[in-house]
Order: C-alpha cells, then structure tokens, then sequence
C-alpha cells in the first residue's frame, strides 16, 4: 500500500527563509487555532501555484483552497 501512495505526494522542505515568514504569518494572525505548520503550508502552496489541498483543516479552504476530500 504504501509503494502505491507515496508516489502522488511531494515533500517540499522549507528554508529559512520560509520558516521565518511563517513565524512573523504567526505572530501577526494572533488567532489561536492556526498553526506554523498552517501558514508555512499556505506559504508554499502559494509558491508553487497550488490551488488544491488535501486537507481536513477547515483553515485551508478559509485561504481559498479547494480541499479534498
């Protein structure tokens, strides 16, 4: 199962640089219930063009994300 599912996903690793404005995303937000992993996800989705998420986390579609399922 797992040689059948990890070919569709892509690990994008982050750099300083996105950490950091993640961090400030954070420190700005001032809302409780998002994460860093939250706004450094949009960050990147945002960077590569990326429209659709598949995400259960209401806050992605709250960004203007479609969300699967």
């Amino acid at each position: 199962m797992q040689a059948d599912i990890l070919p569709i996903f892509r690990i994008e690793w982050i750099n300083e640089e996105i950490h950091r404005a993640g961090v400030a995303a954070l420190l700005a937000a001032g809302r409780k219930k998002l994460t860093l992993v939250d706004l450094v996800s949009f960050n990147v989705m945002h960077r590569l063009g990326l429209q659709t998420a598949f995400a259960l986390d209401t806050h992605f579609k709250e960004q203007g994300f479609i969300c699967l399922p």
